[in-house]
């Protein structure tokens, strides 16, 4: 006999989604119980976001040492440093479970109740927990279940085979890695561990790096990545590991065969829904491909069902599914809102980092829509002098006949600090002349901001 509970929101996934969902709907005294079967913060807190951009700034220090103890511009010198991953891992570890328990604190504190297990659908009503005598009943079905690693049948993960999971845990860094894809996850990770000493190659199949942005863009990153000595293999097709010779199979443009002799390949080609394993079937819900169909409310196509985050496709960035999950609570609690962001900012922690934010000047093109398109080149900022950071810069797309700005791309040290910025710029209908007017503080990067857009109406002050 199952022991049942009933509840107004029942959500499946303890992600940023899921969680957020629930401390809102907690805040609005909407009865919540969220499952989640593995640790609340779901692959951002744990096995994405925060562990990666811990590592990279174990593997920056690391770098930054390394200069500083062959020929130091600034006139530091120091010996040449010596690596410790275990502790390096047990510090990104320290960062980790801290989050999580303070999400598991939010969570608590608004009367949410949280049940560790792992959910299985029986009707959009309905839910039982595996291994557990419980099923639980709701009004109102939010799933938040996120996504998973996108493996290659020619190279099955296990041993030398790794994802990004495993490439954020190391229990010892291995000698070569070679990365199978070039998008944002495979380059971050790649960068990183370049920085901490492996010999590091990359293969992508498309002709060049960070294919899904532009090449002006992506130019700086191509340079730096030259500079630190990572080998790129372009236009070449992944046939399979050769575990005799330690060696990944390509083959190259021309079709020839070649041979990757490495210790590790971490296949980083992307991530897709996650709809298996808890009987999703059951539902019977409208498809947009291999993700959920929403509508501007996150509704699925059944009543009182709803999708946010991964689960329902591009882009998956833990920000879009937090702001989802906030407005399902208050839509489930009466209010009146839609999901129309004027745009969410993509950001890749590369070296240098990158953001972009609305359209691009590819895409006004494609539109047919007359535009202004301006950049200012970190080279002429001061306080990117001073940080050792003179590569890339701001660019700003706004439209010729009002100077209503559309979009915002950036690429050098730090600027993913400058996506709130450009967020909030585009989210309130600013003008060039708004951004232009506004008085930047000195010396930041942020001047760039402005000069962009100074730079845009003809009349750059210092370029």
């Amino acid at each position: 006999m199952h022991q049942t509970l009933n509840t107004t929101l029942l959500i499946i996934g303890g992600g940023p989604g899921g969680y957020v969902a629930a401390i809102r709907a907690g805040q609005l005294g909407i009865p919540t119980v969220l499952i989640e079967g593995q640790a609340l913060g779901g692959t951002c807190l744990n096995i994405g976001c925060i562990p990666s951009k811990a590592l990279i700034h174990v593997a920056e220090q690391f770098h930054q040492t390394h200069a500083h103890s062959q020929h130091s511009a600034l006139g530091i010198n120091v010996a040449p440093p010596t690596l410790d991953i275990t502790q390096s891992v047990a510090w990104k570890d320290g960062i980790v479970d801290r989050l999580t328990s303070g999400v598991a604190a939010l969570l608590k504190k608004h009367g949410v109740k949280v049940i560790h297990g792992w959910a299985r659908i029986i009707d959009g009503k309905t839910v039982e927990v595996d291994g557990q005598d419980l099923r639980v009943q709701c009004e109102h079905l939010l799933l938040a279940t996120g996504s998973s690693t996108v493996e290659l049948p020619m190279l099955p993960l296990g041993g030398p085979i790794i994802s990004s999971t495993e490439a954020l845990a190391p229990t010892h860094l291995p000698k070569r890695l070679t990365v199978v894809g070039a998008g944002y996850i495979g380059l971050e990770l790649g960068i990183a561990y370049r920085k901490l000493g492996v010999e590091v190659s990359v293969v992508e199949a498309r002709e060049r790096i960070l294919p899904t942005y532009d090449s002006e863009l992506t130019q700086p990153v191509a340079e730096s990545l030259k500079k630190l000595g990572i080998t790129l293999y372009l236009k070449h097709s992944v046939e399979g590991f050769d575990s005799t010779t330690q060696s990944l199979k390509v083959r190259d443009p021309a079709g020839e065969p070649l041979a990757l002799t490495t210790d590790q390949v971490l296949v980083a080609v992307g991530r897709r829904p996650r709809t298996q394993g808890f009987n999703l079937e059951a539902l019977d819900l409208k498809m947009n491909g291999s993700a959920i169909a929403i509508d501007a409310h996150c509704q699925t196509s059944m009543r009182n069902v709803w999708a946010i985050g991964d689960l329902s496709g591009e882009p998956m960035l833990a920000h879009r599914a937090m702001a989802q999950g906030e407005m399902v609570a208050e839509l489930i609690a009466g209010k009146q809102r839609r999901f129309e962001p004027v745009a969410i900012a993509a950001v890749c922690f590369t070296d240098p980092e990158l953001v972009v934010v609305g359209k691009t000047p590819e895409n006004v093109q494609q539109e047919g829509l007359d535009c202004i398109v301006a950049q200012f080149p970190f080279a002429a900022n001061g306080r990117a002098m001073t940080l050792e950071s003179k590569s890339g810069f701001v660019r700003v797309v706004a439209r010729r006949d009002n100077h209503l700005i559309l979009g915002w791309q950036a690429v050098g040290v730090g600027v993913s600090e400058l996506s709130t910025a450009f967020a909030q710029s585009l989210e309130m209908g600013a003008c060039l002349e708004d951004v232009a007017g506004t008085i930047h503080a000195h010396p930041t990067l942020g001047e760039a901001v402005q000069e962009a857009a100074l730079r845009a109406l003809g009349h750059a002050l210092h370029l």
